[in-house]
């Protein structure tokens, strides 16, 4: 059986299934985020009827789970999605809670066809070959015209499987569990990755009362500073998005130089391999809210990387061993696409799209992907141009035969 029904409303159910003919079929948006909000309101601005299947509750569900300090590290005016700019009392750097209400309110406000509590687990070609079937909760089977990937950069929490790790009775938790320093207050905590989130996190333990906060590195990250002088860092990943790697680096090391002290003496030495070549490899740079200060200070304390765990200890890569009353694992997360349509052959070595944006791997079209990179230029905007791009994709292919909204 083929649903291609859905509801408008944001808590509402499928209908019963029933077999969709083509020009019927919606597209459909698998994900209520930012990038499958935004990718749905595109197609709704071409008069294509999109319906966002979210398997929460509600909308921004990743970001409704993120710790309380968050807020982005991209300007309010460069991070607004397509048809509603974030409003102005959200401040420059706009806080986690906000980011939500405006999600919530970029759905309400374009009346946006929006199914909860839905969760597709595979998406395979339809039986008549011109669309996507798609498996879904309850054993629902939806029928769309194309299909936008839309589940998120950071979709499920990934902890190295350390040696030792599943023996370990010391509180172990991944970094998408911690909210606030509250329950650290006077404890000794070591904070695993220095990537943005482990960074934040431990200057948020300082800052919230932890005892002792030390950071484990493996490899030195770049830093910069998310505003100098009034310039975002932002603005300067925009200017230089398209530029060659090479140039980028060569121009990224002086810049460096300027803005930021030399570490090393603390363990945090300037990378080797240039800023942009390190973004390619997946590493975005550490945008500074107050790491550098608390490095310098010695209140955040730069160890080695954790190794494996034994006798109730963390071995760390040069051989010490401490003894933490807590690990945070801010170690990141995997795409988790592999079950959703790692059969179709659209996924490199690593987990990730072959292609995104506009463009759909070659041996599916009509498949497209949307977040699934971590640009310089800032998430929410690479996500707002994405939209568009897909939209226009869809909407110039004919043979898809999308279902249409009525003329209002």
């Amino acid at each position: 059986m083929a649903d291609s029904t859905a509801s408008p409303s944001a808590s509402a159910n499928p209908a019963e299934p029933n077999r969709a003919e083509p020009a019927d079929r919606p597209v459909y948006v698998i994900g209520g985020g930012p990038g499958g909000l935004a990718a749905a309101y595109a197609l709704r601005a071409r008069g294509l009827r999109a319906v966002v299947l979210e398997k929460s509750d509600r909308v921004g569900a990743s970001w409704r789970g993120h710790y309380d300090r968050l807020h982005l590290h991209t300007t309010r005016r460069l991070s607004g999605l397509p048809g509603l700019p974030m409003p102005r009392r959200f401040g420059r750097w706009v806080s986690r809670d906000n980011v939500v209400r405006y999600l919530e309110k970029y759905a309400e406000h374009h009346e946006l066809e929006i199914i909860t509590g839905v969760e597709v687990s595979r998406v395979d070609r339809s039986p008549d070959g011109t669309g996507w079937l798609l498996h879904a909760t309850g054993g629902r089977e939806l029928t769309g015209a194309a299909v936008v990937v839309a589940t998120g950069h950071n979709h499920t929490p990934r902890v190295p499987d350390w040696p030792g790790r599943d023996s370990y009775t010391g509180d172990l938790r991944h970094a998408a569990e911690y909210r606030n320093p509250e329950a650290y207050a006077g404890r000794d905590v070591l904070v695993v990755g220095v990537g943005n989130t482990g960074a934040e996190i431990a200057v948020d333990l300082v800052e919230g009362g932890a005892s002792r906060v030390r950071l484990s590195v493996r490899t030195a990250p770049h830093i910069v500073r998310r505003s100098t002088a009034g310039w975002a860092a932002q603005y300067t990943g925009v200017l230089v998005r398209h530029l060659p790697v090479a140039v980028v680096d060569r121009l990224a090391r002086p810049m460096a130089r300027l803005s930021v002290p030399d570490l090393s003496a603390h363990g945090l030495p300037r990378p080797q391999t240039g800023l942009y070549s390190r973004v390619n490899e997946g590493s975005i740079p550490v945008q500074d809210v107050g790491l550098i200060d608390a490095v310098r200070k010695g209140t955040v304390e730069v160890v080695a990387a954790v190794e494996a765990f034994e006798d109730g200890k963390v071995v760390l890569a040069d051989g010490t061993r401490v003894e933490p009353d807590a690990v945070i694992a801010a170690t990141g997360y995997t795409r988790a696409l592999e079950d959703l349509v790692g059969h179709l052959d659209v996924l490199d070595p690593r987990g990730r799209p072959v292609v995104h944006g506009a463009r759909c791997p070659d041996n599916a079209p009509g498949l497209f992907f949307s977040g699934f990179t971590n640009p310089i230029s800032g998430m929410f905007r690479e996500l707002a141009i994405d939209a568009a791009k897909i939209a226009k994709a869809v909407a110039r292919d004919g043979s898809r035969q999308t279902s249409r909204l009525p003329v209002t």
